[in-house]
């Protein structure tokens, strides 16, 4: 439309101004008008959504991939039977005129070897082609060297996201703090946190110049800056910190219960998470649903008004909340979590089977030719018989950390022998998996060693090594830092206090000398300070040996084949009280 001469459009006003001088009243009218209308903007909601209208919106949500972009051996989960499921949710909320956005809660490095060996490229390729929106920076993804993670981030179509990691030289954030998207007229901002617990737990090698800051504190910051800004109609936020019922966190950092408690009343709308690696369905209020299995209902949590989801881990689960948003407000009217062809075990006749939990996903044509190169070309890497076991090699994550354990024996004793060393120390957080009864491939040991640590020695007096064992031995369980041993035998006292620490302790079975000179080796990441071991890097009697974790555990297990299991059984040598 063309604007005729003198006029002005101002916040939905239309004021003609007229030719020559104005009388005095004519000047008061059209001052007052002019005010009106700046009070008008002033005041004017900073939206493009309509008053009375009801806007449809589904978020979908994954967390923890770790590499697990290939369905298993019973057919379970697998980024192509998740891209149609995706795409089916996407078409019908399409047809009701809504819109979806999917999120990921971070880590998507780390687990299988088939993605390990080839840096994650077919998973972030993957999420490319599932159409993530965006994604939290999880901890693994600094499993490698950070040009890895430069790699994966150029890989990436979405937006990495973490407001709270900094590089300590500059104090630049290293990834965009949020992002924003506007669905339907609604403005969403969508911030990144990762757990800052990433200094300790991270690779030390990797971290060292990295600053994680505190995320709560740092997503109070960029809120602000988001309201005075971009004047969101909803804040979302992606996480990597981790779910503890009732914030009762114990020696990890605090997570997202902790996050939506810190900030005011419903500042956030929704916390989608990651890092515990659980399915978030509450029994009722901080209370979590213990025997949640695929199918059942899921409630999820809601924390000083802010929903907290969380979707297990690997892509078994698609979570779908779906809102409505009207006038201002956001309902959630429905939560699930998608069994991803998962399966249960049914009793049939005194016979154990499993079937699909609900009905079969088809997996995705084009998403299955696409993967398909890069899960041969792993497979022809791994697939190889290296040894054979008479029984299973204990190292499930709900043993392993919590009790010696015949695998993390097992392990040290091949770090100990590689060194030439009188005893070994290996964190349980550096084992991943089990090795089960028969054979045992390559792929196996990746599995059950996944991160690519070196192995290293030093050389301490009796007193020095007395020292470094009252903090590492003493460490809690439930938490990779928890070590397993061989070559040495000792009471552990735990707790706070004068009584807390190491007695007893013998060496190769002879008692600990204060001024004898002992060898022992620890992985290169808790050497360098790793899960809040003692650094000793930079200790004088320090080497690292350049041999990689499960080169040496492959050779071991290659050299001692047929392995007995007994042997490696735990006899008491490590006593708690």
């Amino acid at each position: 439309m063309t604007q005729p001469k003198g006029t002005r459009h101002f916040a939905g006003h239309t004021i003609v101004l007229m030719a020559g001088k104005a009388a005095p009243g004519l000047k008061m009218v059209l001052g007052m008008a002019l005010l009106g209308s700046l009070a008008a903007c002033a005041t004017q909601p900073d939206h493009a959504w309509q008053a009375d209208t009801t806007y449809h919106l589904t978020i979908l949500h994954t967390n923890d991939h770790h590499g697990r972009f290939w369905k298993n051996s019973d057919g379970e989960y697998g980024m192509a039977a998740r891209k149609t499921l995706v795409d089916r949710i996407r078409a019908e909320v399409a047809a009701q005129g809504g819109s979806v956005l999917l999120f990921s809660g971070g880590d998507i490095n780390t687990g299988v070897p088939e993605s390990d060996l080839q840096d994650a490229e077919p998973d972030f390729k993957g999420m490319n082609r599932l159409g993530y929106d965006a994604m939290a920076v999880g901890n693994h993804e600094f499993d490698n060297p950070l040009q890895v993670l430069e790699k994966q981030r150029d890989w990436a179509t979405f937006p990495m996201l973490a407001a709270n990691i900094h590089d300590k030289a500059s104090g630049e954030r290293l990834f965009a703090p949020y992002h924003i998207f506007d669905e339907q007229g609604v403005k969403i901002a969508v911030i990144g946190l990762t757990t800052d617990d990433t200094a300790k737990i991270g690779n030390p090698e990797y971290v060292s110049g990295i600053d994680f800051t505190d995320p709560k504190v740092e997503a109070a910051k960029v809120i602000k800056d988001l309201e005075q800004h971009e004047h969101p109609d909803l804040i979302f936020a992606v996480t990597h910190m981790g779910h503890y019922q009732n914030a009762e966190h114990g020696i990890n950092a605090p997570g997202d219960v902790t996050l939506a408690r810190y900030l005011p009343y419903g500042t956030l709308d929704m916390i989608v998470g990651g890092h515990s690696q659980e399915p978030v369905c509450m029994e009722g209020p901080n209370i979590m649903q213990a025997d949640f299995q695929p199918g059942d209902d899921c409630t999820p949590d809601k924390q000083n008004g802010t929903y907290i989801v969380q979707a297990h881990e690997w892509g078994k689960y698609v979570g779908r909340a779906d809102y409505e948003f009207r006038n201002g407000e956001l309902t959630m009217v429905n939560y699930q979590l998608i069994p991803v062809n998962l399966k249960k075990t049914v009793e049939t006749n005194g016979e154990r089977t499993k079937v699909l939990a609900e009905d079969k996903i088809a997996e995705d044509d084009a998403m299955l030719t696409f993967l398909r190169p890069y899960q041969e070309k792993g497979q022809a890497q791994l697939n190889v018989t290296i040894a054979l076991t008479n029984g299973k090699l204990e190292g499930d994550r709900d043993i392993v950390r919590f009790q010696q354990t015949n695998l993390g024996r097992l392990i040290a004793t091949a770090h100990l022998q590689r060194a030439q060393a009188d005893f070994a120390i290996m964190n349980s957080g550096g084992v991943r998996d089990s090795l089960p009864a028969g054979d045992v491939t390559y792929k196996d040991v990746l599995t059950v060693q996944p991160f690519g640590n070196m192995i290293t020695q030093v050389n301490m007096s009796g007193r020095e090594v007395l020292d470094y064992l009252n903090v590492v031995a003493t460490q809690p369980v439930d938490s990779g830092a928890y070590a397993q041993f061989a070559g040495i035998s000792m009471t552990v006292t735990a707790g706070e206090g004068p009584q807390a620490g190491v007695s007893n302790v013998k060496i190769q079975g002879q008692p600990l000398e204060m001024d004898k000179t002992y060898r022992f080796t620890v992985p290169s990441f808790n050497a360098a300070g790793g899960d809040g071991y003692p650094k000793i890097s930079d200790h004088s009697g320090y080497v690292n040996t350049g041999f990689v974790d499960a080169e040496v555990l492959k050779e071991y297990l290659a050299e001692h084949s047929p392995i007995d299991v007994t042997r490696f059984a735990p006899q008491g040598e490590i006593v708690y009280q």
